[in-house]
């Protein structure tokens, strides 16, 4: 596998959050602020390619979620790139006034879905996780889900809720922050309509890396996004007084693109070369796998497993839920093993099969047991929570 920048001796099991920093990148960023902006400074653009850094970028990602680069966008943050394909994907269907997202999705979803549906005169309905397809009626013009839910790594069936959605009239759209990178998709095999994802977590693109949204190409020239900046216009530089589309995806652009985070994560995205799909899950699901069975083997009774056995419903986390969770994590993290915790009672441990190992695995249990063994999850100073858990 590949060479990631990890202290030596940390147990890093957060890349379900924020990714390890790949071998490589620190040095392609010296360069490009050194080299191409401090010398080069804005014939960089033109000199060193700056204007195709997000085709360079969708070339490496799309083969993750299988689909074309030139139906790729990247540049925004998720929660921006949701409002644009929400919108978008509303007035592609006018004759339907309802959009249907489920209640224990990653927030930033929630909320963006209910501000579209506020600022288009939409109503928001919120779906049974465990069957969001009830909810998918004559009026519904999108639905919208998160592959891989963030708390339990519960995972959808991709293929078989946006067959049945679409069957019905609806538009599709998933979020696949928590699973591009370490659980195969393939957009284009299922027909799907719309997609976003992040590039911090699996794929180790840096904090605040840019996320990356794909429209199908089927929908692409219909499409009407709300943000209509100049780089998504047909010729920026001509200065047009009027708005004339690019056409494809680039039409989904707005602002100048953020070099120094692209020229990052391109150099994050590396790691993944000569690595097969297959192979990454093979690993994800070991490493989950012996996880799980090692927890019930030491500690039994102690933790509930929140994340499905089942493979096929599973991402690449393990999630347990204990009543003081977050005091189970900040033990853990004291003693150099790194997971997060999650409201109301969930420790969660993502496994990212680029860097993580079976020793990972067998370390963590076992500075886990002890953990419990000697209470130290009660420590008072858990009392109070970090700003970010």
């Amino acid at each position: 596998m590949s060479t990631f920048d990890l202290p030596d001796g940390l147990v890093y099991l957060d890349g379900n959050s924020l990714g390890a920093l790949p071998a490589g990148v620190a040095e392609r960023l010296q360069d490009v602020v050194r080299r191409e902006w401090g010398e080069g400074l804005i014939r960089s653009w033109n000199d060193a390619h700056w204007t195709e850094l997000v085709r360079r970028v969708a070339g490496r990602i799309a083969p993750l979620i299988g689909v074309a680069p030139e139906d790729l966008h990247l540049g925004d943050s998720t929660s921006v790139s949701l409002f644009k394909t929400t919108v978008a994907a509303a007035r592609l269907r006018p004759e339907r006034r309802v959009l249907v997202v489920e209640p224990s999705t990653f927030p930033t979803d929630g909320y963006i879905t209910a501000g579209v549906a506020d600022l288009m005169g939409l109503e928001l309905r919120w779906c049974d996780p465990a069957d969001p397809l009830a909810a998918v009626d004559d009026d519904v013009a999108l639905l919208s889900l998160t592959h891989v839910d963030f708390r339990t790594g519960a995972m959808f069936d991709l293929a078989g809720i946006t067959a049945q959605a679409q069957a019905r009239g609806a538009l599709v759209q998933w979020d696949l922050c928590h699973s591009t990178g370490a659980v195969p998709v393939d957009l284009t095999g299922v027909d799907a309509d719309f997609a976003v994802g992040c590039t911090y977590k699996y794929l180790n693109g840096g904090p605040g890396s840019p996320a990356f949204l794909w429209v199908a190409p089927r929908h692409q020239a219909a499409a009407k996004q709300p943000i209509t900046g100049w780089f998504g216009h047909a010729t920026p530089f001509a200065m047009a007084r009027d708005y004339e589309p690019v056409p494809g995806v680039g039409r989904f652009a707005s602002g100048t693109p953020p070099v120094l985070a692209l020229s990052a994560l391109e150099a994050a995205l590396e790691a993944f070369d000569g690595v097969s799909l297959a192979s990454l899950r093979d690993r994800s699901l070991e490493l989950t796998d012996l996880f799980i069975a090692l927890v019930e083997e030491r500690l039994p009774g102690v933790f509930e497993i929140a994340t499905p056995r089942e493979h096929e419903r599973r991402g690449s986390q393990v999630s347990l839920r204990h009543p003081s969770a977050y005091g189970v994590v900040q033990a853990l993290i004291a003693r150099d093993v790194i997971g997060d915790f999650r409201d109301p009672d969930i420790a969660r441990f993502g496994f990212a099969p680029l860097y993580n190992t079976t020793d990972d695995v067998r370390t963590a249990v076992e500075r886990l047991a002890a953990v419990i063994a000697n209470a130290e999850h009660a420590d008072p100073a858990y009392a109070s929570r970090n700003a970010v858990t």
